[in-house]
């Protein structure tokens, strides 16, 4: 695997920083915000200084009871191209069920939820990771996700999950030190036994980043400084092995440039301490203790329709309880449940305002309470972008806007939008704008 060394994500909000921050190697962007045929000015500037860009896709899925998606598959093979990348990475999730598979509406999350550790998911899970690396022109890795909801009747510990699918697939991982320390808080996992279960030769790199602790829940917000025991489990991660890459991440909150460089300053410190660690040992590197479970289906490629029917249905349960406010599936924390529903529901609003920051310009300080009472009863079932309009016209129809001059501005936002093309750009529309604007200068 290619030595990638410290990088960081890089953000539009920090791309000036980054710049000029001392010592990246790399940088890490997130696929769906990267358009091919128009890159970032810094993306660009930092490809022609030599530093490596990897796209990190998040809407894939791969995870859920669904083949992956052609034409997101090859949306993310076009980013890879444009960016020169050596590698792509993206989720061990799924962020959508329903349709087909269920004879029910589509559903989005708008978020990375867990796979069930089963053999029915890693079967599913293996034959869509295969679709996927043939459709890319680099390798694959896979990341490990933070979740505030376990799975009933779970087959395999996490470790053992990852060492089968790196193993039946040859996919490389991406292993998120702060995601193993989410589920240890959240879910009484033990990190260190996940690191030595995991088959480390497939480690292409590795994320750390920070969060936050509220009534027992550790939220995984990339919001926040990265704490201690983040770093502590980083640290044990280099006492077996030497990571390829370690990267920071930080999506939001974003501090001045010189935290952001003590942090990195903080990762190489508990990169050395792990490294001194490993050569002290008497082996000089642990190896995994893997308990390797059998693997049936190596040899075979089985029939997977009926697994994925199961998948699905379960997943599209779960779901549904999340985003749509139907009854919690048997077997679940029904309070952890209702914890990731509101966070959802959280986050949606939060996406919604910054792919459509109009809209809480439109309605003031009651977007918020607004929005959470929408997403309520409405389900996102195409992308933050529909969800807007959908909003919107949620507002219109219900007669929510009191206010004569909001609903007025809100009817004209969504009116602009929701038609195959801008009203701004229709011949009728700018002839009308003309006219009016004639009139006025009279």
């Amino acid at each position: 695997m290619e030595r990638l060394g410290t990088g960081i994500g890089w953000r539009p909000e920090i791309a000036d920083a980054v710049e000029r921050m001392p010592g990246i190697d790399w940088v890490e962007t997130v696929a769906e915000n990267v358009c091919p045929g128009h890159l970032p000015e810094s993306l660009v500037r930092l490809r022609e200084r030599g530093v490596t860009v990897i796209p990190h896709g998040v809407s894939l899925g791969l995870g859920g009871a669904d083949r992956p998606d052609a034409d997101r598959l090859a949306a993310l093979a076009e980013r890879v191209a444009a960016l020169g990348a050596p590698l792509v990475t993206e989720h061990i999730a799924f962020v959508r069920a329903g349709g087909p598979l269920t004879a029910s509406p589509r559903l989005e999350a708008g978020h990375l939820l867990p796979v069930p550790r089963t053999r029915d998911a890693l079967d599913v899970l293996c034959e869509n990771v295969r679709i996927a690396q043939d459709a890319l022109p680099v390798p694959l890795a896979v990341e490990n996700i933070a979740a505030l909801i376990a799975w009933p009747g779970e087959e395999m510990s996490e470790g053992q999950f990852l060492y089968e699918l790196a193993d039946r697939t040859g996919v490389k991982l991406l292993i998120d030190v702060a995601n193993l320390y989410t589920n240890h808080v959240n879910r009484g996992e033990d990190p260190a036994k996940a690191l030595a279960e995991l088959p480390l030769e497939a480690i292409a790199y590795v994320h750390v980043a920070g969060g936050f602790e509220r009534d027992g829940v550790w939220h995984d917000s990339h919001a926040h400084p990265v704490p201690q025991p983040v770093l502590d489990i980083l640290t044990d991660l280099a006492s077996r092995v030497s990571p390829p890459g370690v990267l920071l991440e930080r999506d939001e909150n974003f501090p001045e440039p010189a935290e952001l460089e003590g942090e990195l300053g903080a990762i190489r410190r508990a990169l050395e301490k792990g490294a001194a660690e490993r050569r002290a040992s008497a082996s000089g590197n642990r190896a995994t203790s893997a308990d390797r479970l059998p693997s049936p289906h190596e040899s075979s490629a089985p029939d997977l329709a009926p697994a994925r029917q199961r998948l699905a249905l379960a997943q599209a349960a779960l779901l549904s309880a999340l985003v749509a406010g139907t009854p919690v599936p048997e077997g679940f924390d029904r309070v952890r449940v209702g914890v990731q529903a509101r966070a959802l529901a959280g986050k949606r609003a939060d996406v919604v305002a910054k792919v459509a920051p109009e809209l809480p310009v439109i309605l003031g300080g009651g977007y918020r309470r607004a929005f959470l009472a929408y997403a309520n009863g409405q389900p996102m079932t195409d992308g933050y972008r529909r969800d807007a309009l959908d909003f919107a016209g949620y507002l219109l129809a219900e007669g929510r806007c009191e206010d004569v001059g909001t609903r007025a501005e809100l009817r004209e936002w969504w009116l602009e939008r929701s038609g195959p093309k801008p009203r701004s750009r229709r011949p009728g529309v700018r002839l009308a704008r003309a006219t009016r604007r004639v009139l006025l200068r009279r």
